[in-house]
């Protein structure tokens, strides 16, 4: 089943039970991926694709929570926070830190990248390798890590 068929029945399902703030966030995916279709001619979305906008969509609204906490609207950041949970139902289910720095090791021996000079030849690789696992500041905490910078 399609991502956007998922959300037109969650959409469905929350309109009936009338879940206002779950609905909102069902809402602004689908309009993301309708927005998406539209910008590739109403070619149908690949996986990786749908992935990557969601993770746009959860780290924006991840980022606006913050703002609104720093700036006293707990309330608003709240609804923000809900609406990335939301979100996240959709996305493959992430790697633990342990995982993520296991595979991010083996990268590292596979290209004998050494120093942080080299990161650009870890980071390439392991960023497809973790797409849609891991988060990018994650990935890229760890290679800092592993290569000494």
């Amino acid at each position: 089943m399609s991502l956007e068929q998922k959300i037109n029945d969650a959409i469905k399902a929350a309109m009936l039970a009338r879940e206002k703030e779950k609905l909102e966030a069902l809402r602004a995916i689908k309009s993301a991926v309708l927005l998406a279709k539209t910008e590739k001619a109403g070619a149908e979305l690949d996986a990786e694709t749908e992935i990557k906008m969601l993770q746009k969509m959860v780290k924006q609204r991840r980022e606006s929570a913050e703002i609104y906490k720093e700036q006293g609207r707990n309330d608003m950041a709240e609804a923000e926070l809900f609406q990335a949970g939301i979100i996240e139902t959709y996305l493959p289910a992430q790697l633990s830190e342990e995982e993520v720095r296991s595979i991010i090791q083996q990268i590292v021996a596979e290209t004998g990248a050494v120093g942080p000079k080299e990161m650009g030849k870890v980071m390439g690789p392991a960023n497809q390798k973790l797409a849609g696992k891991a988060d990018g500041k994650t990935i890229a905490a760890i290679v800092k890590e592993l290569l000494g910078t």
